[in-house]
């Protein structure tokens, strides 16, 4: 009798760490227009975060089109569009790269865009494996921001 009740203790001791929930790991999403339309905050620069007074607003558009808001060159914010190309690259992965309105040019760098979940991602420079920004979705661009930038 006693055996069978140590025999019994264990199956259920067994049975009760066998049991235990495993981790979820959400999938990354494909890198295509669709998935990255939408408002995104910069998080993080060079693994380190944005200074308390400044910001980055990154909005995209599934047409190919871009609007960024920020404060880094100015005390006042900033708005600066344009439009953005997807092109994938066998070598690195999905590459976003883009150019602005009003003849200012190219973007700086062209970015690898890795670890796209529904709620953030990350771009690298392709040229610069330091330059690593984190981006974070949010609703919209602060309403303030927007009014300043009129």
């Amino acid at each position: 009798m006693k055996k069978t009740l140590n025999l019994l203790m264990l199956t259920l001791l067994l049975v009760g760490t066998s049991c235990t929930p495993e981790e979820t790991v959400e999938p990354t999403l494909v890198v295509n227009t669709y998935n990255l339309d939408g408002t995104w905050k910069l998080a993080e620069w060079r693994n380190a975060p944005l200074a308390d007074s400044t910001y980055v607003y990154l909005v995209l558009d599934r047409k190919g089109t871009f609007s960024i808001y920020d404060n880094l060159s100015s005390m006042y914010p900033v708005c600066q569009t344009g439009s953005f190309t997807l092109e994938e690259d066998w070598r690195v992965g999905h590459l976003i790269s883009g150019t602005y309105d009003h003849e200012l040019g190219a973007w700086g760098h062209q970015y690898i865009i890795t670890d796209l979940y529904k709620e953030s991602m990350t771009w690298t420079a392709k040229d610069d494996a330091t330059d690593i920004q984190k981006f974070v979705r949010v609703a919209d661009v602060p309403e303030h921001i927007l009014e300043a930038v009129r």
